[in-house]
C-alpha cells in the first residue's frame, strides 16, 4: 500500500530522519494560517499523490511571495496527474504539500527496497539523486551502491563507513549521513515496507543533511502489524473500480481488455487469463473472488466487472471447494437481475453443488452459457467479442 509524501515524512521524523518542517493543505482556505505557523513568505508547493514524477509534470512549484503561492495553491489543488505510472486515468491531487525553501549544495539519492532475487532488505544509495536517478541508474550502474540489511534493521559500521565513502561525505557529514542511513535501514525493516526513498537527499549551504522528498509502500499482508500505516489508506489515489473492491476484500485489477473475468484463486485466475490470450481474446479485468465467498461478495464482484463500458462478455471460472456453486449461482442471478444486463456470461463450474448451480442458473431465464471445460469457456468468451 501506497502512502502520500507528507505521511511517510511524519513516519521518518519518528526514526530520526532530518525534515524541513511542513504543513499540508486541502482547500485554499487553510493556506494562510498554514504560511503562519510556518512563518513562510516563501515556499515550495507539492501535489500530494501516490505517484512519482511529479516534478516533470509541473506538480512542484516554488512561490517566492505569498501571491505566488496563493497563485500555484490554487493550480495544483486538484490537479490530475497523468504519467506512466498512473496510466491514462491519472490521479488527482487533493492535497498539497507546503515547506520552506532549501538552499540546496548537492542532491543524493537514499532508498531501500526487498531484493527478490537474493530474498534480502537492501539499502540503495547514489551521489546522483534528484528527478533523473533512473537515468543514473539505467546509463551510470557504477554509481549505486546496494547494501544488505539485517533482519533486525541494522547497518553495521562497516557498511556505514563504506556508504559515506561512497557517497563522498567527509568529517560531521559523514557522521550525519551514516546515523541518517541507520535509521533508515531500521524504519524500512521496523515498517514492514516493501519501498522507501528518500530523493533527494540534500546536502544544504550550511552543511546538513535533509530529506526533502520521502516515498513508503507498505506490505499489505502486513498492515494488521502496521494500523497507523492501515488508517493511511486513501482511496482517492486508485480507480473507483478497484477502491470498491477492496471494500469487500476483492482482489481486483483493471486491464485494458473486452472479457470481463470472475475467477476463486489467483492461480486459476492467471491460467483464466492465460487461455483467453491463448484464443485471441484480451482480459478486462483481474479478479479474485477467494474461497469463501458469499452471495453479496459475488454480486458485488459483478458489479464491479459490470461498470467497466468495454467489457462486452463475462468468463466465470470457478472450482467449488469451499466455495459452494450454488452460492455462486445465487450472486451471478441476483446481479443480471439488478443491474439488468445485456451481456451474455460465460460459465465453467466445478465441485461442491455444481448441479444445483447450474440448474439455478438454467432456471433463471438469463443470458447464462455453461461451458464444460475452461477450454471451451475461454473459446466461447473469445468468440462472443469477435462477433
Amino acid at each position: 500500500m501506497n502512502i502520500h509524501e507528507f505521511q511517510a515524512k511524519y513516519i521518518l521524523k519518528k526514526y530520526g530522519i532530518p525534515l524541513t518542517e511542513y504543513a499540508v493543505i486541502s482547500n485554499i482556505e487553510e493556506l494562510s494560517e498554514a504560511l503562519d505557523k510556518l512563518k513562510l513568505n516563501e515556499a515550495v508547493l507539492k501535489i500530494q499523490v501516490h505517484a512519482g514524477g511529479r516534478g516533470k509534470a509541473g506538480g512542484v512549484k516554488i512561490g517566492k511571495n505569498r501571491k505566488e503561492i496563493e497563485k500555484a495553491a490554487n493550480t495544483l489543488l486538484g490537479m490530475k496527474l497523468v504519467n506512466h505510472q498512473t496510466g491514462p486515468e491519472g490521479v488527482v491531487a487533493h492535497q498539497v504539500l507546503i515547506s520552506p525553501i532549501v538552499e540546496i549544495k548537492k542532491e543524493y539519492y537514499l532508498g531501500a527496497i526487498i531484493d527478490r532475487k537474493k530474498a534480502q532488505a537492501i539499502l540503495i544509495a547514489s551521489p546522483e539523486g534528484g528527478m533523473d536517478i533512473e537515468e543514473v541508474a539505467e546509463k551510470f550502474p557504477e554509481r549505486i551502491m546496494r547494501v544488505p540489511i539485517g533482519l533486525g534493521g541494522d547497518l553495521k559500521p562497516f557498511q556505514q563507513l563504506k556508504i559515506a565513502e561512497f557517497m563522498g561525505w567527509k568529517g560531521d557529514v559523514a557522521k550525519q549521513g551514516m546515523q541518517l542511513a541507520k535509521n533508515m535501514a531500521k524504519a524500512f525493516m521496523e515498517m514492514d515496507a516493501s519501498l522507501l526513498e528518500i530523493n533527494p537527499l540534500a546536502l544544504t549551504t550550511t552543511d546538513e543533511l535533509l530529506a526533502l522528498d520521502a516515498k513508503l509502500s507498505i506490505d499489505e499482508n502486513a498492515l494488521y502489524r502496521q494500523p497507523e500505516i492501515a488508517s493511511y489508506y486513501d482511496s482517492t489515489q486508485i480507480p473507483a473500480n478497484e477502491a470498491a473492491a477492496k471494500e469487500y476484500d476483492l482482489a481486483y485489477v483493471a486491464l485494458e481488455g473486452e472479457i470481463g473475468c470472475m475467477v476463486n484463486g489467483a492461480g486459476l485466475a492467471m491460467a483464466t487469463m492465460d487461455l483467453i490470450h491463448h484464443y485471441g481474446g484480451t482480459p478486462a479485468n483481474f479478479l479474485d473472488v477467494g474461497g469463501g465467498a458469499t452471495q453479496e461478495k459475488v454480486a458485488k464482484g459483478f458489479k464491479i466487472i459490470l461498470a467497466d463500458p468495454k467489457v462486452k462478455v463475462i468468463l466465470v471460472n470457478i472450482f467449488g471447494g469451499i466455495m459452494n456453486c450454488a452460492t455462486l449461482a445465487g450472486g451471478m442471478i441476483s446481479a443480471a437481475n439488478e443491474l439488468k444486463v445485456s451481456v451474455p456470461f460465460i460459465i465453467r463450474m466445478e465441485g461442491t453443488n455444481v448441479e444445483k448451480g447450474k440448474k439455478m442458473l438454467q432456471d433463471s431465464k438469463i443470458n447464462f452459457v455453461i461451458a464444460d471445460s475452461l477450454a471451451e469457456a475461454a473459446e466461447k468468451a473469445v468468440s462472443v467479442v469477435k462477433k
